[in-house]
């Protein structure tokens, strides 16, 4: 028996998020085109008769400027403590030598497996050149390249992980896929709602709280809360006659319902919380 945790790394907006769905081939992290999408260290467990894989799905790496940023840089940190084995992940169309000053200032003191991203967007001739740059780094055991979009590659790279593995006994459950609550995931598909329906600093300036999750005898009646940090902003989350609220509800309530299995009854409201992203207090309440 293999078990082992694998955490993936890389700029914001490489592909984690769809990598790390790929691989458990079930989604768990919530996607969108726009960067810092991710804000937490989610878990995916992969289990099988002979190994378990424990991947994290991690914050893209910038430099913070506001506290929210420092939390979320420090969800990276903790992953790099842990770690049996890291996949640094870069888009096949990004500036190389950008990620390699990002993977090289990480100082991994484990096996990497450079993964190039995207392949389906780039050339034959970006597939080789980033292959070839990688493959002469020091911290790279192996480069492979997938496009973990359309899933090409993915196999192979699971079977090149579960060779990294150590040998020892599973650390969870075979049944279970995460260690986050469900209410964790059912906030998050609300955000990928906002995300997916708002421009500009909207979404960056957004969270989801779910304040309400009871099973009831025929659904389970959901109260979340937008939390937003002006009052320009609530207008415009709740739209004309609640025309946007309503549709974030309509999309949220469809994908929830899908991941419950289970017929839901979603109620959203706005609260306004002036500056939330740099109030300690208020993203320790928020699971920052």
């Amino acid at each position: 028996m293999k078990a082992g945790f694998v955490n993936i790394f890389g700029k914001p907006n490489a592909g984690k998020s769809t990598l790390l769905n790929a691989l458990m081939q079930e989604k768990l992290a919530i996607v969108s085109p726009k960067v810092q999408t991710t804000r937490h260290r989610i878990k995916g467990i992969l289990s099988t008769g002979d190994y378990q894989i424990i991947f994290s799905d991690t914050p893209g790496i910038i430099d913070p400027k506001y506290k929210l940023h420092e939390k979320m840089m420090q969800a990276v940190k903790s992953a790099l403590e842990d770690a049996d084995l890291a996949l640094l992940l870069v888009d096949v169309k990004d500036d190389l030598n950008e990620a390699d000053q990002i993977f090289s200032a990480l100082r991994l003191k484990v096996p990497s497996l450079v993964v190039v991203n995207k392949t389906d967007n780039g050339s034959k001739e970006q597939i080789e050149k980033a292959t070839t740059f990688f493959k002469e780094k020091k911290y790279a055991k192996e480069v492979i390249a997938v496009s973990a979009l359309k899933g090409i590659g993915v196999a192979e790279l699971l079977q090149k992980i579960v060779g990294y593995l150590p040998e020892g006994e599973p650390f969870y459950a075979e049944d279970e896929i995460s260690d986050l609550p469900t209410k964790f995931f059912v906030a998050e598909i609300i955000r990928e709602k906002i995300y997916a329906l708002f421009e500009e600093e909207i979404p960056y300036q957004t969270t989801v709280v779910v304040a309400e999750f009871k099973q009831k005898s025929t659904l389970i009646k959901i109260r979340a809360e937008i939390v937003v940090q002006r009052e320009s902003q609530k207008a415009i989350i709740i739209g004309d006659g609640g025309k946007m609220i309503k549709q974030i509800g309509s999309m949220a309530r469809v994908e929830i319902e899908k991941f419950l299995e289970q017929k839901v009854f979603l109620e959203l409201f706005v609260k306004v919380r002036p500056n939330w992203r740099e109030n300690d207090l208020y993203l320790k309440e928020y699971g920052y």
